[in-house]
């Protein structure tokens, strides 16, 4: 008799075990449910590229990037010269994402022969539930100037076609239809015309973003650097555009006063002035191609 009830307590010491048990477990169930799970913040920009000048976005792991910039001269030519249609400068460039945060890109320009390659990392990145407030992502770019030099000798000093930039771009996107970034931005150049001119140029870059509908984003940027610091005759770059997604292409239509493709020009080599009309009519255009699918997406993986 005693040992039926003792396996009678026992059992009912079990059941009690259990459910004690399973309440906590339902309950740190609803605590995790309950809790935000971080997020990374996607398409900031719908572009690496917010006109000329980088955006904090990147391109994915195993992705190549077809990159066009077409820029026409300028309105004020007149009617003579098609309002600038008449001339043509382009860049065709090509990105790689190494990696989600990692990116590499080359591309050469008609203006000036220039050749340009660049490195850009996401240090962090913008997240929902308890992630950075902001995306920064850290960029460092070099271009060689391959036109004659107007100076006799000039030619044999390799080094002096060279110039690097250094930029950390620091970008948030408010909501879907707004994103706003700035870019502190160091241009270093080997070469520069007069001894009074200067080698080390610093500047702060504008972007944003604002959403139309689904396809459709107006976008501006700007690029303000200190008229006594820059050489004598440049002006600071503006430009504003829209950009229009389709599939896999990104169109980017926009007005600029600068014919600078690349960040040592674009920042310290603009002569237009838009109240004068020396404003360009440009496009970007961008095709994606997928060359290495991520992990996740492989066959025989399922993703997490």
């Amino acid at each position: 008799m005693l040992q039926i009830q003792f396996r009678y307590l026992l059992f009912l010491s079990f059941i009690f075990s259990y459910s004690q048990v399973s309440a906590q477990m339902d309950l740190l169930s609803a605590i995790e449910d309950s809790t935000p799970q971080k997020e990374f913040v996607t398409n900031s920009f719908k572009s690496t590229r917010v006109i000329a000048g980088q955006s904090i976005e990147n391109v994915g792991a195993g992705v190549l990037d077809f990159r066009i910039l077409h820029r026409f001269g300028r309105v004020n030519e007149g009617a003579y010269g098609a309002y600038g249609l008449d001339n043509a400068t382009i860049r065709l460039g090509l990105d790689y994402g190494i990696s989600k945060r990692f990116m590499i890109g080359i591309g050469r320009s008609s203006y000036k022969k220039e050749v340009d390659a660049f490195a850009k990392y996401k240090l962090f990145w913008q997240a929902n539930g308890g992630g950075s407030p902001v995306t920064v992502t850290l960029l460092s770019s070099a271009v060689r100037e391959g036109i004659d030099f107007s100076e006799p000798g000039r030619e044999n000093y390799n080094t002096s076609r060279y110039s690097y930039s250094f930029q950390m771009l620091i970008g948030r996107k408010f909501s879907e239809a707004f994103t706003f970034q700035i870019a502190p931005t160091l241009i270093h150049r080997n070469l520069v015309k007069t001894a009074e001119d200067k080698n080390d140029i610093y500047s702060m870059g504008f972007g944003t973003r604002i959403k139309l509908t689904k396809r459709f984003a107006l976008t501006a940027e700007y690029f303000f650097t200190n008229p006594n610091d820059l050489d004598e005759g440049y002006k600071n770059p503006f430009a504003v555009g829209v950009d229009i997604e389709t599939g896999g292409h990104v169109f980017q239509l926009h007005f600029t006063n600068s014919l600078g493709m690349n960040d040592k020009e674009l920042i310290t080599g603009t002569t237009g002035v838009w109240g004068d009309g020396d404003v360009h009519f440009g496009f970007n255009i961008s095709r994606v191609f997928t060359l290495s699918k991520p992990k996740e997406f492989r066959k025989g993986n399922k993703i997490e």
